[in-house]
């Protein structure tokens, strides 16, 4: 069990206040500077899936499509390097209309789908892929570091994990930002933040935006 003050990420002791607002406490770890909020902030399951529930993303949504061509574009771009043209995907975290895994699957990949609350297939957690993809989900991980590890492991060699998620700039910019005003998003991430998870697990990163990472394989 974590307690408040333990990074859920790296799992170190050595965190220290960042900042408060209205409603939450976070915390921002040394080693691997992940802000987080602690966990007696966190919603239930039930509330959390309620907030879920309400949003409205649809298969064939032309917009939503554009907005997540930015992670479907660059892992697309990997494969290609890799020679994989008919590769196999995993989009974990896929909510109730899960357009990635359509975009892929059309473009010629073979897909499967995860989400604890809307496709909790524990199955397609114990294959391997060619990519994985985790859009607007990392920020809502109670424990981020257990579950990109498991995604990380599921890589085959020169696979990618593609993530999407704003990224902290800094103290002044974060208390102004309205990411932190979603109830559900408990972890906050910046670039150096992705670095260290880089060098813990022998990956390569990316930036291909200011809200998407990709990190490879090097093995």
């Amino acid at each position: 069990m974590l307690t408040d003050d333990i990074c859920p990420l790296c799992g170190s002791f050595d965190t220290r206040h960042y900042h408060r607002d209205k409603v939450r406490d976070y915390l921002q770890c040394n080693n691997c500077q992940l802000v987080f909020v602690p966990s007696s902030y966190h919603l239930s399951n039930d509330a959390e899936k309620a907030v879920y529930d309400q949003h409205d993303n649809c298969v064939d949504d032309a917009g939503y499509r554009r907005f997540l061509s930015r992670v479907f574009d660059p892992v697309i771009e990997h494969l290609g390097q890799q020679g994989v043209s008919q590769g196999e995907g995993l989009d974990f975290g896929c909510g109730p209309g899960p357009a990635l895994a359509a975009m892929f699957s059309e473009a010629g990949h073979r897909m499967a789908v995860y989400d604890i609350y809307y496709a909790d297939d524990p199955q397609v957690l114990k294959q391997t892929y060619d990519f994985v993809t985790a859009t607007e989900v990392i920020e809502h991980l109670a424990c981020p570091g257990t579950v990109l590890k498991q995604l990380l492991g599921l890589l085959r060699p020169g696979g990618c994990l593609g993530l999407m998620t704003k990224r902290v700039q800094d103290r002044q910019a974060f208390a102004r930002w309205h990411y932190i005003r979603d109830p559900t998003h408990i972890c906050f991430y910046s670039e150096e933040t992705f670095q260290w998870l880089a060098s813990t697990y022998d990956c390569a990163m990316a930036c291909s935006s200011n809200d998407v990472i990709i990190l490879s394989r090097l093995d």
